[in-house]
């Protein structure tokens, strides 16, 4: 029968879960926090807090006592060193666990366990806290008391001020006068229709066309000539070589 006995085994042996936790204190030392299973941390923090608080005294007996749990020389200076000196002010519960989701394989319940004095994020959400103060309401002449401060007094009507207006300054807008040369031809119509535009520059527009069209039938027809005289010289040179060649054959 086990009533009243709260350590778990962790379905391990003695020596074994000394051997466990030494390695998981000692690497919580070192690291400030390590993940692990619920309650492999739970028996952790039973086993590393007596340690933590005895670093709080440093002489060579504590040393020596510490250093026979964790049988690690680096986590027992890094504890007496810098660990101490941040938990001095502290009176206990050195440690924090925080929850995270469960492991895949066979759903344990998952966690993380850290030192609470170097989560710096966990420690500026404490700082914002503000503590609020209740007053408890009380009987008599206390409640009388606190009706008539909590009481504001009226505010006194201010008498209203009458603002005399001011007459408004009529201002005169003198017209500028403008002397500028403007073509008559802008002027006589400023806006005219689209049809009379076109009938009035048809002509224009034709002359344009007809005088392209002849330069461009001049340029083609000189074009045409200069191509002719080539193929004629051509044919010229060709000639008198195959007369050549006749003659020296005869």
């Amino acid at each position: 029968m086990r009533h009243g006995k709260k350590i778990n085994h962790l379905g391990r042996k003695s020596a074994h879960r000394q051997a466990m936790l030494s390695n998981m204190a000692a690497s919580l030392i070192l690291h400030k926090r390590i993940k692990t299973t619920l309650q492999k941390a739970k028996a952790l923090r039973m086993y590393i807090e007596p340690l933590i608080n005895r670093s709080k005294d440093n002489t060579t007996h504590s040393r020596r006592i510490v250093f026979s749990y964790l049988q690690n020389k680096e986590a027992v200076t890094e504890l007496f060193r810098n660990i101490s000196d941040k938990i001095s002010n502290r009176p206990g519960g050195y440690t924090r666990i925080l929850k995270i989701e469960n492991r895949l394989g066979d759903n344990a319940e998952m966690c993380y366990i850290e030192l609470v004095d170097y989560n710096e994020n966990m420690l500026k959400t404490d700082d914002k806290k503000t503590t609020t103060r209740r007053s408890r309401r009380g009987s008599g002449k206390s409640a009388t008391i606190s009706q008539a401060t909590t009481e504001k007094p009226e505010k006194q009507e201010e008498p209203i001020k009458t603002i005399e207006e001011t007459p408004a300054v009529e201002i005169i807008e003198t017209p500028v006068v403008i002397t500028q040369e403007i073509d008559n031809s802008k002027t006589e119509n400023p806006e005219v229709p689209l049809e009379k535009f076109v009938e009035t520059h048809e002509e224009e527009a034709t002359e344009i066309v007809e005088t392209s069209v002849v330069e461009a039938v001049e340029t083609s027809v000189s074009d045409i000539e200069t191509v002719v005289e080539e193929i004629t010289k051509t044919e010229v040179e060709e000639e008198t070589t195959e007369n050549r060649l006749n003659g020296q054959k005869v």
